[in-house]
């Protein structure tokens, strides 16, 4: 019934706001179940073990007690292995899993929990035994499910066309963003980045936006001067010029053209240095947006 009704809503969300609509956003959350692990008392008791511990033994900081009692803890409560210990919103719980998709309106189109059924339906999906780090865990978690839930939940609603992807840091992987675009079809990806952006083989660096630095300045950004490119091999580009380049006017034959201003530039051109950028190379620098814009901060 929950998915006819998800049919039955997708075109008045469309008349309400298409834009809005047409983005997909995924996060997991959890139920908390009625159990003994749940009871405060059951986390204190094993938060002051530790930290008597840690004061006893003179340990430093490098010990963590509320990482020692994650790992200490069992990872699901003794009467129902389906509620699993979660870390949700800075505290321990055991709750009933799942994950959630929503549009830019905010209407729920998609709840999958991970059960039995879900694992079962899903064999690729292999279940680690936990780290130290209640974090990570997440990450992991959030980051194996995504990709399962998100085909299945196109497969069931062809008539939604995906668009637009919003998402945590615990997408921030090469992996996810290549199955996002080519395999799903998504056109922008939204995700915070989790680790700095780097660039292999180059001259120059790149800043926290993926926008290419002069090769003798890394604190200067070059111009972005737009997506449309005249290269023969007609792959989609993203052209950056030099930020000392200036458009100037020449009268003797009425036109504009490139002269860098830079006191020693990196090439023997006028026109200063130019770079290109395949985004398909690196979408995970290049989803679809600049990352740090006024369109990344607006969405």
């Amino acid at each position: 019934m929950f998915d006819r009704l998800v049919d039955l809503t997708e075109p008045v969300c469309q008349k309400l706001n298409p834009a809005l609509a047409d983005m997909t956003i995924f996060d997991t959350s959890g139920i908390e179940a009625w159990v003994t692990e749940n009871n405060p008392k059951y986390a204190n008791r094993i938060m002051k073990q530790l930290k008597a511990f840690k004061k006893s033994h003179n340990l430093d900081d490098s010990y963590d007690p509320y990482n020692a009692a994650y790992g200490s803890m069992p990872t699901h409560a003794a009467s129902n292995q389906a509620i699993q210990q979660m870390y949700i919103n800075g505290h321990f719980c055991y709750a009933y899993k799942f994950g959630i998709v929503t549009n830019g309106l905010g209407i729920v189109r998609d709840i999958s929990f991970y059960n039995k059924d879900f694992l079962n339906a899903h064999p690729d999906i292999v279940v680690e035994k936990k780290s130290d780090s209640p974090d990570e865990d997440k990450s992991l978690a959030d980051s194996k499910a995504l990709l399962p839930v998100l085909i299945g939940f196109f497969k069931k609603h062809p008539l939604i066309e995906p668009t637009t992807f919003l998402g945590d840091v615990a997408f921030d992987t090469i992996e996810i963003y290549k199955s996002l675009f080519n395999d799903i079809g998504f056109r922008k990806a939204f995700i915070p980045l989790r680790v700095k952006l780097s660039m292999e083989g180059t001259d120059y660096t790149v800043n926290e936006n993926g926008i290419p630095c002069c090769p003798h300045d890394p604190t200067l950004p070059m111009k972005w001067e737009g997506s449309k490119s005249h290269l023969k091999s007609k792959i989609p580009t993203m052209k950056f010029v030099c930020p000392k380049m200036k458009w100037e006017y020449n009268p003797a034959n009425k036109s504009k053209c490139r002269v860098c201003h830079y006191d020693n530039p990196c090439t023997t051109s006028s026109c200063g240095r130019m770079i290109y950028i395949y985004p398909e190379k690196n979408l995970r620098a290049y989803p679809g947006v600049e990352q740090g814009s006024q369109k990344w901060e607006d969405t």
